[in-house]
């Protein structure tokens, strides 16, 4: 039998077989570990991109991913999505610019462009999110959308020299959801349409549509608080106009338009068809008076009808200057009841009287310091002779007076009252004054007085027109900063306010001995009138220096002059006008005419008579009881 050898080549060879397969095995496994997260990487970035609304790198794979996902989440409305892209459009005519993104089709800048902020930056009503335009709404397959959150297609086109885009929310090219935007040649309107086009069978009727319009409003001027002041929301409902003044919720019914007004700068949106059961709301401004961006926030929210399913909603856009000579041309829509130019009186002085002379004036004088100076000068020769018949009266009750302290001599106590106030009054009548004639002046003022306080913080046109130190009329000067804040002053020194309240103390101080004249002299138990003037004389120039000091300073520079023109009419009328020795005549010579009573004066000279009849009677029984 034959032995059997080992063969070593043959185990060597086995063994470099055995460990070939085990590298072969081991590097096919980590090909096959290395591989499979790449898969999944991949397949989450999908994921990724379809969320994001992003195409990926593969291409068709990640286009049909996208899709799907689109469509599990939008529904019909995912057309737009799959089609449509991320993008801007901008408008714009000589006077406005305005930018359209895609994602929302809402408006996502607006820039005035003839206009600057406080601190000469580009004046935006709308940018950087600060405003949203949205419409809520429900689907027939029960999913809620927004458009803010839905893509657009863009298409823009020309009619004549006006520029049209169309934004369309698209269900199928036959069927969408589309806002039309017209925007014309030196226009601060901008034509607006809400419509819809075969949405019937994929909006949820039964639910409403809401339409939600918000805007933080931006500060532009140098005071927060004057700004603040006059930011209002104002809303045209049943043909009337209204508005919320500082904050506050109001539900309106037919409402033609809605204005977000700000001090000189105003968004509007106006409408064909009247919202009804419409939310508005005003918040007021956010944050410190030196560091907030904002003034005050405004908001929308009213249900849009749907007739057989569809939108059709004609509207407009406005965007631009609280102007009153600009708004005034916008007939038929009552935007001119934006400017806050005052109630009743006020406001009739305003539109009948000072915009029609300072519109005058602004025609051939482009100094609008100049233009403020000759307006005071119109307005006091109107009041100059209301002024005549003030110093005219008190001339008379001078020249009359020594006979009315006479009486009060021959008169005294209190139970002579009544007929000392008889004998006074008689002397007067006789003497053709009266005391009201002394208030009336004042009186026809102060209609004046409050509407030039709303006229010149209001008037866009005096808005950063530099006169003197001033660089803007419709704000506050500055001589001096202050390196501390005084409460109800501020942390700065005006120059004009000072100057209206030095004019104010001399006018007054004048005035008092007038006043003096034409009051009658102190009776018993009767106030001394004199002691009031004379606080008056030092409380109201302080009140002015104050209370002007963070005002308009055109406002300021008004009171100025129109008291130094007051002061040089009082002057010229007592020593050129007045001649105390004809009055004297003139009286003495009415002294002498009967005077006939009206009704009225008999009856009140009646019933003093019986009223002093009634005291004596009750002196004469006191007498008898002490007995």
């Amino acid at each position: 039998m034959e032995e059997k050898k080992f063969d070593f080549n043959s185990f060597i060879g086995m063994l470099l077989l055995g460990g070939i397969l085990l590298w072969w095995m081991n590097t096919g496994k980590k090909e096959v570990e290395q591989d499979q997260p790449k898969k999944d990487q991949t397949e989450q970035t999908i994921q990724n991109e379809v969320i994001q609304g992003s195409l990926g790198a593969n291409g068709v794979v990640n286009d049909s991913l996208k899709q799907i996902e689109l469509k599990n989440q939008l529904g019909a409305f995912a057309y737009s999505a799959i089609n449509g892209k991320e993008g801007e459009t901008v408008l714009e005519n000589e006077l406005v610019q305005l930018t359209i993104n895609n994602k929302g089709g809402e408006i996502t800048k607006v820039l005035l462009k003839n206009y600057k902020t406080y601190d000469s930056l580009p004046l935006h009503i709308i940018k950087d999110k600060n405003a949203s335009f949205n419409l809520n709404f429900g689907t027939t397959d029960n999913r809620i959308l927004n458009t803010k959150d839905l893509l657009f297609i863009p298409t823009e086109t020309k009619n004549g020299e006006n520029t049209i885009l169309s934004m369309k929310l698209k269900v199928s090219d036959s069927k969408f959801l589309e806002y039309r935007y017209e925007i014309k040649p030196n226009d601060y309107r901008i034509d607006f349409a809400v419509r819809s086009q075969g949405l019937g069978s994929v909006i949820n009727t039964s639910q409403k549509m809401n339409l939600n319009w918000d805007l933080k409003a931006f500060r532009n001027e140098k005071s927060l608080r004057t700004e603040n002041t006059y930011t209002y929301y104002y809303y045209k409902e049943d043909g009337d106009v209204d508005y919320i003044q500082s904050k506050g919720d109001e539900v309106g019914n037919n409402v033609d338009w809605v204005a977000y007004k700000q001090h000189f700068f105003s968004t509007a949106l106006l409408t064909d068809t009247p919202f009804s059961d419409s939310k508005l709301k005003l918040v007021d401004y956010l944050g410190e008076e030196k560091d907030s961006v904002f003034t005050k926030t405004f908001s929308l929210n009213t249900p849009l009808v749907l007739k057989g399913g569809e939108l059709n909603y004609n509207m407009q856009w406005y965007y631009g200057p609280t102007d009153y000579n600009l708004l005034k041309t916008y007939e038929g829509t009552d935007l001119v009841e934006i400017n806050d130019l005052g109630w009743g009186i006020f406001g009739f002085l305003n539109r009948t009287v000072f915009y029609p002379v300072f519109n005058l004036l602004k025609g051939f004088i482009g100094n609008y310091g100049l233009i403020i100076i000759l307006m005071t000068i119109v307005v006091r020769i109107i009041l100059s002779p209301v002024l005549y018949k003030s110093y005219l009266s008190s001339a008379k009750m001078k020249v009359i007076r020594p006979e009315m302290e006479e009486i009060n001599k021959r008169l005294p106590g209190k139970e002579n009252a009544m007929k000392r106030q008889q004998e006074v009054m008689a002397v007067q009548r006789k003497a053709g004054v009266s005391m009201m004639s002394g208030c009336i002046p004042a009186l026809l003022q102060m209609p004046v007085f409050f509407a030039l306080f709303k006229f010149f913080p209001t008037n866009i046109d005096f808005r950063q027109k530099a006169f003197l130190w001033t660089n803007d009329l419709s704000s506050y000067d500055i001589v001096a900063k202050l390196p501390f804040k005084i409460p109800f002053y501020g942390d700065h020194i005006s120059l004009f306010p000072i100057l209206a309240s030095v004019a104010i103390f001399f006018y007054m101080k004048m005035n008092q001995s007038q006043q003096a004249n034409m009051q009658a002299p102190a009776q018993e138990g009767m106030p001394d009138m004199s002691k009031m003037m004379k606080y008056m004389i030092y409380f109201s120039p302080i009140m002015m220096l104050f209370f002007f000091n963070n005002y308009a300073s055109g406002l300021s520079l008004y009171y100025f002059v129109s008291n130094l023109l007051t002061i040089a009419i009082m002057l010229i009328i007592k020593n050129y006008v007045i001649d105390e020795a004809k009055i004297h005549a003139k009286i003495e010579e009415n002294k002498k005419k009967p005077i006939k009573k009206s009704k009225f004066r008999e009856r009140l000279d009646n019933a003093m008579k019986q009223a002093q009849e009634q005291q004596e009677a009750q002196k004469r029984a006191g007498q008898k009881k002490k007995k």
